[in-house]
């Protein structure tokens, strides 16, 4: 079984800033992308940012120069530092791991509970 969880969220004023982490526990071969997604009330969830193993970091217009998505491949997590936060990044907020978890298995897609991110105008 492979996990996901997230944490860090919370309510803050907009300009403020918070920093989401994301740890994988499981089962784990190997980790390939890890990234986060959002997903507003009414809308669906989109990219805010992802990482692949050796590739280059992806990120969604609406954060670019204010979201940084890092890794730490030993300890399996991911995170999501969100600076000059908006009332629109307000969302509940998911990390997604693509999973290979054991040898010639097939790599999977796993999510995260979510967490809560509210911004205050």
């Amino acid at each position: 079984q492979v996990q996901l969880v997230e944490s860090g969220g919370g309510l803050v004023q907009a300009g403020g800033s918070l920093r989401l982490s994301c740890a994988a526990s499981g089962t784990i071969k190997s980790i390939n992308a890890m990234g986060w997604y959002r997903q507003a009330p009414g809308k669906q969830r989109e990219l805010v940012a992802v990482m692949p193993t050796g590739g280059s970091t992806n990120y969604a217009d609406a954060v670019t120069g204010r979201f940084t998505i890092s890794r730490d491949n030993a300890k399996k997590m991911v995170y999501l530092q969100m600076n000059s936060l908006k009332p629109e990044d307000t969302a509940v907020y998911y990390c997604k791991a693509t999973i290979v978890p054991r040898t010639l298995s097939p790599s999977s897609d796993y999510w995260g509970q979510g967490t809560q991110v509210a911004v205050s105008s």
